[in-house]
């Protein structure tokens, strides 16, 4: 059964400073640069009016990964492709949809995404479905790899906090 997970950040930024800070093709390529892992790029860079769709590509160390995770992965390292389509919405701020496949192995993740002005600056929510088809020890893995997204998830809200700064 697919778990599902929040996560959400605020800061004194407004939301338009914030979206198009983390939809930067530039600002992506350099946080890819620093925290995408083996093997990380930016496959795919469309603007799309005032949206865009991007495909990330990461790469994890096994040696990063919970040892019940790596018993599903047969050597080598983790690739993960991520693909996020932004719009703005109809109600202010920003919509997202991001798709998330682990090449090899029964994982996947659909997330939903929102960036708008809330009290004096902005916030950022998402929920994320993890998926994981393996009988018996499924929940453990999805529970596993969703902790690994909230972990990246604040690493890259940080730096893009940091580029809005810089």
């Amino acid at each position: 059964m697919p778990s599902s997970i929040d996560y959400r950040s605020t800061t004194a930024h407004p939301a338009q400073r914030v979206y198009a800070t983390m939809v930067d093709k530039e600002v992506l390529e350099k946080r890819l640069v620093q925290m995408g892992g083996p093997g990380a790029a930016l496959l795919e860079y469309e603007p799309d009016g005032e949206g865009v769709k991007y495909t990330l590509r990461h790469g994890i160390d096994q040696q990063d990964l919970p040892a019940m995770v790596t018993k599903l992965i047969p050597g080598g390292d983790v690739v993960i492709k991520r693909t996020e389509t932004w719009a703005p919405s109809a109600q202010g701020g920003y919509d997202g949809v991001a798709r998330v496949a682990i090449a090899g192995t029964p994982a996947t993740a659909k997330a939903t995404m929102r960036i708008a002005d809330a009290d004096g600056g902005s916030e950022f929510a998402v929920n994320i479905v993890v998926t994981v088809k393996v009988p018996i020890v499924g929940a453990k893995i999805e529970e596993a790899v969703g902790e690994q997204i909230k972990q990246l998830l604040a690493a890259e809200t940080g730096f893009t906090l940091e580029q809005i700064q810089a």
